[in-house]
């Protein structure tokens, strides 16, 4: 009892010494009145584009790790185009050292090669080495490659996405929607079949290290095989996931989740409901390509994987951050479409709703003062029904082309055309450049396509020639 009014004292005086930054993290995350991370969720029929289920989809919200999906199809990108390879050596700087767990706790000045930082993202979920990737691609910048990022985002689609970071530590200005990140989950996919593969990585030893896949829904919910898990205090239990069983396949966001348990048990609800619902034939819908970007051509995809793949997930356990932006987004609720979790959802969107195309309702962000260069939207992913063509091309297609992309612009197709060309060298020596003309969305535009592959395999293999000589496409049947 004596004691007691020392200890008063004492409590009295750590108060009064606890700076404001830990007295307004205090005040902003106890419980009752603190930032509650509100619900958001969203299922895609891979195959047609269609909306399954959706509850918020475009409010926005913090991605947390969920970021580092972007951060690798960016890295992927490189690889793809040669910069590097997966021995290469990415630089650890000080400032990437630096960044709060979860990490891999390397030293300034080391390095680790492209196809470990690739395992250590889709395992541990590391902050230091989604921040080296980063720089090293953006020159020493994390900012500048988050303006890459961003654009990325929009020439995917992603209307309402900004980066502000690699690795999705609390940021203000690090936001998304659940659509948005329906539309990355599907073009990481459709973009990278080859490297995709990593999200199958289970386990990854490193210096002596084996560091575990903590993804739950793995081998314990049938058809999952999901992408990426994230937390923060702002955003709550996020979780991006794919799943495919018998020829049906779909993409799945929940964002906001009240605890890792409780996300997992919805993301669980929301695959056993609508993987049974989504389409068994072929593939309706194109896959998922980014608009033209100064005349260059657009990034479009390999075609639709058919590998089987595995969430590599970050450890909920090895929390990315215990700090907060101290910033809540203003959100405002949309009608929910269906009732998170239910397994007979009502109120089901139109039957001819696709995720590709954002509500007519919802204008574009406001960027918190960042003016992200605009892109021109051209052949991209929010489309509902195929482009109409206006007239035919001179060259007579064979049974197998390559697309480059699409310009609004045939000098500009035709430009590409013959660059593609020239760098390719003898893989189009016998092929035939042509240009078709169509309307896609009140604009005019011309698709820049090889013809004279009568083989799929004759095909590609032009297709990963220009790919080496720095060009996107893939190749389809005429």
């Amino acid at each position: 009892m004596r004691s007691l009014p020392a200890l008063i004292v004492s409590a009295a005086v750590l108060t009064a010494l606890a700076s404001p930054a830990e007295a307004k993290r205090r005040v902003h995350h106890r419980g009752g009145g603190g930032y509650n991370p509100p619900y958001a969720a969203m299922v895609v029929d891979v195959k047609t584009g269609k909306t399954l289920h959706a509850v918020n989809e475009d409010s926005l919200r913090h991605p947390a790790s969920i970021t580092k999906v972007m951060t690798l199809y960016m890295l992927f990108e490189q690889l793809e185009r040669g910069r590097y390879t997966l021995e290469s050596p990415l630089t650890i700087s000080a400032y990437a050292a630096a960044q709060a767990p979860s990490k891999l706790g390397l030293r300034p000045g080391s390095t680790i090669s492209v196809e470990d930082a690739i395992k250590a993202i889709v395992t541990k979920s590391a902050n230091d080495v989604a921040c080296a990737i980063g720089e090293n691609i953006a020159g020493g910048s994390e900012a500048r490659f988050a303006e890459m990022m961003t654009a990325k985002a929009k020439a995917l689609g992603m209307s309402r996405t900004n980066y502000a970071n690699a690795s999705g530590l609390p940021d203000a200005d690090q936001i998304t929607t659940a659509r948005d990140l329906t539309v990355l989950a599907r073009a990481i996919q459709d973009r990278f079949p080859r490297y995709y593969r990593y999200f199958q990585t289970r386990s990854f030893a490193f210096r002596g290290r084996v560091i575990g896949n903590h993804n739950r829904l793995l081998g314990n919910v049938q058809g999952v095989d999901g992408i990426k898990t994230g937390y923060t205090r702002d955003s709550g239990f996020n979780l991006m996931t794919a799943a495919r069983l018998d020829d049906r396949q779909i993409v799945a966001i929940v964002l906001g989740g009240k605890s890792g348990a409780s996300r997992d048990k919805i993301m669980a609800d929301l695959v056993r409901s609508n993987l049974p619902r989504a389409y068994a034939g072929n593939r309706q819908t194109p896959p998922t390509v980014e608009v033209a970007e100064r005349a260059r051509p657009a990034v479009v995809a390999d075609g639709a994987s058919r590998t089987r793949t595995q969430l590599a997930s970050a450890d909920d356990e090895d929390i990315e951050t215990t700090a907060s932006t101290a910033q809540p987004l203003d959100i405002s609720p949309n009608r929910a479409t269906t009732t998170p979790g239910s397994a007979g959802a009502k109120g089901r969107l139109p039957t001819n709703a696709h995720a590709y195309a954002p509500a007519a309702a919802v204008a574009p962000f406001p960027m918190a003062g960042k003016s992200p260069a605009r892109l021109a939207s051209v052949d991209g992913p929010r489309t509902e029904s195929a482009p109409k063509t206006v007239s035919g091309a001179k060259v007579t297609p064979t049974a197998w082309v390559i697309q480059l992309g699409a310009m609004d612009d045939e000098d500009k197709a035709k430009s590409m055309l013959a660059e593609a060309r020239n760098r390719a060298g003898g893989s189009l020596s016998k092929a035939a450049p042509y240009t078709v003309k169509v309307e896609h969305g009140g604009a005019t535009l011309y698709r820049a396509r090889f013809s004279g592959f009568s083989e799929q395999d004759t095909a590609q293999d032009a297709c990963n020639a220009l790919k080496r000589s720095g060009f996107s496409c893939f190749a389809t049947r005429s």
